[in-house]
């Protein structure tokens, strides 16, 4: 497969992608005492991050990062005490590595793997190690906060709850997190046979073997997540949704009893096993009568924009990219929004606007030719979802844009301005045939209605070429909505000009005509009507 290109997922290499992750799946190994090589376990993580993100543009660089993470993975597997989990990660990482010259999602998925199976045995090791020693294993809870995405709060949290012993509620802050995780995931993936529904079933599927013996854990198995996965690469859709159907229920129901057990979590299991995604997750501590706001901040507004900062700085990122038709890019950072907006409290995910806040950003992430105006439809949606969690009155403009960019965009748009680009040439056809070129009147105002229609002309042709690029990959292409006024505050000041001197050109043409019919200016009858009777006979 061409770098760069978009997933273009096969039964047979999906199988052959998640192989090592339903193996994992079967493992159930106990965690031993010893702390890791927190540097190498860095370093290794930052690798599989950067190849995670660079496989969508480039396989060369994504192995780069993947050598890079070998290299570093020699110093950490010394320090992993339990080798199945040591196994199962190295195993990840030459999967990826064989899965390079196929979908980006296949090399993805592997990743995925690898970060889960180094979280688990991070998780195992440090609970291990408090339980021995709770004051020593701060630099350990620190990168466990890290990976499992606590907020500042609840990192602070975890450190004092492992400092006072208090290791039932370690391992339910991480349960919680997992479980969220799992919730996340689900409620982004789809029934659709694409390579995002299927990164976000595996990423599921990693996220819950974290918690699959906690407490409120009911029915829900392991193997019902790598069913669903079947289901995805053999294309079967309509079982598909009825195992997302019943997956979510279940991670609601896990969620909810998370929340109630609160203080009778007991340790957190201790299997190993597969895929998470880069850190994603909600620090909630312990569950409060109310959201606790943050200090300083005196308004219920003020605290919910606080829990929407990452999903706003993740979407600022795709805005700028969005803003230079960094397509790739802009779908990167979509993913991370996804992710920060998973991160959120539960006050905003139990909003009736969030899930579908997470279906909208989800589907924004497989359109082509994604503008800035999409991107800023999906930060009015963030607006208004902070609005409502705060009390406050949505705003009816963005949830209008919001609707509009659901039902007008990718290439529903392009075509759409394509042909009337194609038909804006009918009329200025039509009025070369009618009054030629002879008259300087008329062509001053055949060059003013060129001069209106071009930024309908440079959206037809442009926005088509760029979406064209952006399907292919390629660049130059893709670069080509640049050149449209409705891509960023550079055409404005142009449309300003080009339509002055339309204005101009037209005002001209038709004035020099007005007083060829003597409707202005001082001319005898006699001048007129042999002026009139020219240019007419001449003209028409």
């Amino acid at each position: 497969m061409k770098p760069g290109s978009r997933p273009s997922p096969t039964p047979s290499g999906w199988t052959k992608a998640f192989a090592p992750v339903a193996g994992s799946l079967v493992l159930a190994v106990l965690g031993t005492a010893g702390a890791q090589d927190l540097s190498a376990y860095n370093a290794v993580a930052r690798s599989l991050e950067a190849a995670y993100e660079a496989r969508n543009t480039s396989a060369a660089a994504a192995l780069t990062q993947l050598d890079r993470a070998s290299e570093a993975m020699k110093q950490l597997d010394p320090t992993l005490r339990n080798r199945q989990i040591a196994g199962g990660i190295s195993d990840a990482l030459t999967g990826a590595r064989a899965a390079l010259a196929r979908t980006p999602a296949e090399v993805q998925a592997q990743i995925l793997l690898a970060r889960g199976l180094m979280r688990r045995a991070l998780q195992d090791q440090t609970l291990t190690l408090l339980a021995g020693a709770s004051a020593n294993g701060d630099a350990q809870l620190r990168v466990l906060a890290r990976e499992f995405g606590l907020s500042a709060a609840g990192a602070q949290a975890l450190t004092a709850d492992a400092r006072a012993g208090r290791l039932e509620r370690v391992a339910w802050r991480l349960q919680r997190s997992a479980a969220q995780n799992v919730s996340a995931a689900l409620a982004a993936a789809r029934p659709v046979r694409s390579g995002t529904a299927y990164l976000n079933l595996a990423r599921a599927t990693g996220w819950f073997t974290v918690v699959q013996n906690a407490q409120g854990v009911g029915t829900l198995k392991v193997t019902q997540f790598t069913d669903a996965l079947g289901q995805l690469t053999a294309g079967d859709t309509a079982a598909l949704g009825q195992s997302l159907t019943a997956l979510r229920s279940g991670a609601a129901a896990l969620n909810r009893s998370l929340v109630t057990a609160a203080n009778t979590a007991s340790t957190p299991p201790s299997t190993p096993l597969p895929p998470p995604s880069t850190p994603a997750v909600d620090p909630d501590p312990a569950p409060t009568p109310a959201p606790q706001v943050p200090k300083g901040t005196q308004t219920a507004l003020g605290g919910a924009a606080q829990d929407m900062d990452g999903v706003y700085g993740a979407l600022g990122r795709a805005l700028n990219a969005a803003s230079h038709a960094d397509g790739p890019t802009v779908r990167t950072a979509l993913t991370a929004a996804n992710s920060a907006l998973a991160r959120t409290s539960e006050t905003v995910r139990s909003d009736s606007g969030y899930s579908d806040l997470v279906q909208d950003l989800t589907a924004a992430q497989d359109r082509q030719a994604l503008r800035p105006t999409d991107i800023q439809a999906l930060i009015g949606e963030v607006g208004n979802l902070e609005r409502r969690v705060a009390g406050e009155p949505a705003s009816a403009l963005n949830a209008a844009s919001a609707g509009v960019a659901r039902s007008f965009g990718g290439w529903l748009r392009v075509g759409i301005f394509a042909l009337l680009a194609l038909l804006a040439f009918v009329p200025l056809y039509l009025l070369n045939l009618a009054f030629g070129g002879r008259n300087t009147y008329w062509r001053a105002i055949a060059g003013g209605l060129v001069l209106l229609l071009l930024p309908l002309l440079l959206e037809g042709l442009m926005g088509l070429l760029g979406a064209i690029g952006d399907a292919a990959g390629v660049g130059f292409l893709r670069s080509a909505t640049n050149f449209t006024f409705m891509q960023g505050a550079y055409g404005l000041p142009l449309w300003a000009l080009t339509s002055a001197l339309a204005i101009g050109l037209t005002a001209f043409g038709f004035r020099g005509l007005c007083e060829q019919f003597g409707l202005i200016g001082k001319h005898t009858v006699a001048e007129n009507a042999t002026h009139q009777s020219l240019d007419w006979d001449e003209e028409v």
